[in-house]
């Protein structure tokens, strides 16, 4: 198989419509058809070397890349090669219609700031974005101070086995060096915005800044077979349209894996739709770098990281979530599943599925309807509603506040239709249980996240603010005494609970009832088979 066959069939495999417009030779061609194809292998497949990039890891290689990409650009599309080698460079533009293609040992470098006072060189400077900048944290409002950036393209790629390391890029604003908003300075490996049809596939990412990668308002997005090893978020998925990521390991202990966003940075409202993400791993477990070099460095016990890690929809939430299933995904020591609509989203009709999840460092699953409301004033609150979880697993978890699950809503603002089967929590129990007493605040504009309410009531699961949830074939373990109810409800209109088991061994009530109606329990053991019109107060 010649050479052009073979690179051809990599980008067909891959799915890349519009790289590169080849032709592939069949056996017998006319002499003529055959110089035809050279050709167009010649003006389609550019390296980066032919434009003068070294790969030497210290030369500034970014002016011979960009050349590179402006005559794939030019010709009507290609491959924009990077050959084996450490390719140092500032912002990178991508274009409509080419694809970087990176080789076996090609990586491309997030080349250092240049030292305060000089006055050129560095990443490109973050653009305005008046008037929406308050309404989102400094790094999701500019696009182009980044390493690898593309604005209002279509039909781009970046593919292979290669490296992308942001090592000269900053982690965000405040205390962190370099500052992200200092001039020159560059916050997030891949930025894209008002983009469509994008393929991510096979690369691995280092240290991705804030963003490993950052999607805004970007429609036919595939990432697939990344391997991303982080200091702050994996993925961000913000204000994006039928969005397929498959098969990839995020190990990010500071911040966030897979995160959907819907933000106001595009400058409207706009919901992040038609997602699936599916047989992924996510992890806030190891040492910078080390999931990538094969060695698997557990993070010290004593080491201050929050060890985060995991699957978000939130916090930016102002266009909504809709249609969206997670997947045959694994969750390991890191923060547990979250969903959140605090800024006037509707987070509707979602699927969390097929789920194992070891050694959470807090509650296993998180649903939240807030007000924090950062966004244009006069917005009504969201929703959150059809949501169904399934067949899922938690071991180890060792959250504080439940073993299982916070479901809560605000007054006069509930979570709606809410199903979950087929689910096993474990978790190692809370030694501080008898002390914890009372009713949690409602904390109606904080910042969401499982220790906003404090220590809950619940050992298993915490739900307030609720009409029609359902829970079948749910089953609650802990390894410690704990004497917390398993079930807290409060303010809760239609809630059916079928086949619960609790933990084993225990001298403790089941349900805790407070301001409930419609409720019914049935088959479940250590409580015998109860339906309540209406209760005020109740323990079963």
């Amino acid at each position: 198989m010649n050479a052009f066959r073979r690179d051809f069939l990599k980008l067909a495999g891959s799915g890349l419509v519009g790289a590169a417009t080849t032709a592939v030779i069949t056996p017998g061609a006319s002499a003529e058809k055959k110089s035809s194809m050279t050709r167009t292998k010649a003006e389609n497949a550019f390296s980066v070397k032919t434009f003068g990039a070294l790969g030497d890891g210290k030369t500034i290689d970014t002016p011979s890349v960009n050349r590179a990409i402006e005559a794939a650009s030019a010709a009507g599309g290609g491959i924009v090669r990077f050959p084996a080698g450490v390719y140092a460079c500032y912002s990178i533009h991508l274009k409509s219609n080419v694809a970087l293609y990176l080789e076996d040992g090609a990586t491309i470098l997030a080349a250092s700031v240049p030292p305060e006072g000089t006055t050129s060189g560095g990443y490109d400077a973050a653009e305005p974005n008046a008037p929406w900048e308050h309404y989102q944290d400094y790094g999701h409002n500019h696009w182009h101070n980044s390493l690898i950036w593309g604005e209002n393209i279509h039909n781009v790629a970046i593919l292979g086995s290669g490296l992308i390391w942001g090592k000269g890029l900053s982690r965000g604003v405040g205390r962190e060096k370099p500052r992200a908003d200092a001039p020159g300075v560059g916050n997030k490996a891949i930025a894209l915005k008002n983009c469509y049809n994008v393929i991510f596939r096979d690369f691995s990412i280092l240290q991705g800044g804030h963003f490993g990668i950052w999607a805004a308002g970007v429609d036919n997005l595939t990432i697939d077979n990344l391997k991303i090893d982080t200091n702050r978020d994996g993925m961000d998925i913000d204000c994006c349209r039928n969005v397929r990521i498959s098969n990839c390991s995020v190990n990010s202990p500071w911040d966030d894996g897979i995160c959907p966003k819907s933000s106001y940075a595009l400058g409207y409202a706009r919901a992040t739709e038609n997602v699936t993400i599916t047989n992924c791993y996510v992890t806030g477990a190891y040492e910078l770098g080390t999931m990538l070099d094969g060695t698997w460095k557990r993070l010290p016990a004593n080491t201050r990281v929050p060890r985060t890690g995991r699957i978000k929809c939130g916090t930016e939430s102002n266009g909504g979530f809709k249609n969206i299933t997670i997947s045959n995904c694994v969750f390991d020591g890191c923060r547990g599943f979250a969903l959140e609509s605090v800024d006037g989203a509707l987070l509707e009709d979602i699927t969390f599925t097929g789920i194992t999840m070891r050694d959470c460092t807090n509650t296993p699953m998180f649903l939240r309807l807030g007000s924090r409301m950062r966004g244009p004033a006069g917005v009504p609150v969201g929703t959150l509603k059809r949501i169904i979880i399934s067949n899922v697993v938690s071991y180890n978890s060792a959250s504080q506040f439940t073993g299982g699950g916070i479901i809560s809503g605000i007054p006069g603002h509930p979570i709606e239709d809410v199903k979950i089967n087929d689910v096993y929590v474990h978790y190692r129990g809370n030694p501080e249980s008898e002390s914890i007493k009372g009713t949690p605040p409602e904390d109606e504009q904080k910042y969401p996240e499982p220790r906003m309410f404090g220590p809950l009531p619940a050992q298993g699961f915490f739900v307030r603010h609720v009409k029609n949830i359902e829970f079948t074939n749910v089953e609650v373990a802990c390894d410690e005494p704990d004497s917390r109810p398993v079930f807290w409800l409060n303010d809760v209109d239609e809630a059916d609970f079928f086949r619960i088991k609790s933990p084993k061994k225990q001298k403790l009530s089941i349900f805790n009832l407070q301001s409930v109606q419609d409720f019914r329990v049935s088959a479940s053991r250590g409580v015998k088979d109860t339906e309540r019109e209406k209760t005020d107060q109740e323990e079963l």
